[in-house]
C-alpha cells in the first residue's frame, strides 16, 4: 500500500517536531520502520512495476507475417518490450 505524500509529510514532521527515534514513530502511525527510513531519505515514492509499453498492432502483425514460426520472446525482442 502507497502512503499518500501528505501522510508521509505529517510523519516525518511529527518525528522532527517531538524528536522521536525512527522505531518510535513507526509505532506511533502504525507503519513499517523501513518505510520511515526509506522517507527519511527520500520522501518522494518510486516507480512501481514495469513501464508499459503501446506495441503498435501494424508492426506486430507485419513482424507475425514475416516471421510465423518465431516464438513470443523472439518477437519481443525484435519489438523493444518484455
Amino acid at each position: 500500500m502507497a502512503y499518500s505524500l501528505d501522510f508521509r509529510r505529517k510523519v516525518l514532521s511529527v518525528r522532527e517536531k517531538e524528536e522521536l527515534t525512527i522505531a518510535e514513530v513507526a509505532a506511533r502511525f502504525d507503519v513499517g520502520v523501513a518505510s520511515v527510513t526509506r522517507w527519511v531519505k527520500n520522501i518522494h515514492r518510486k516507480p512501481q512495476g514495469f513501464r508499459q509499453r503501446k506495441i503498435d498492432l501494424e508492426v506486430l502483425w507485419q513482424d507475425i507475417r514475416d516471421y510465423p514460426d518465431a516464438y513470443q520472446y523472439e518477437w519481443a525482442k525484435r519489438l523493444g518490450v518484455a
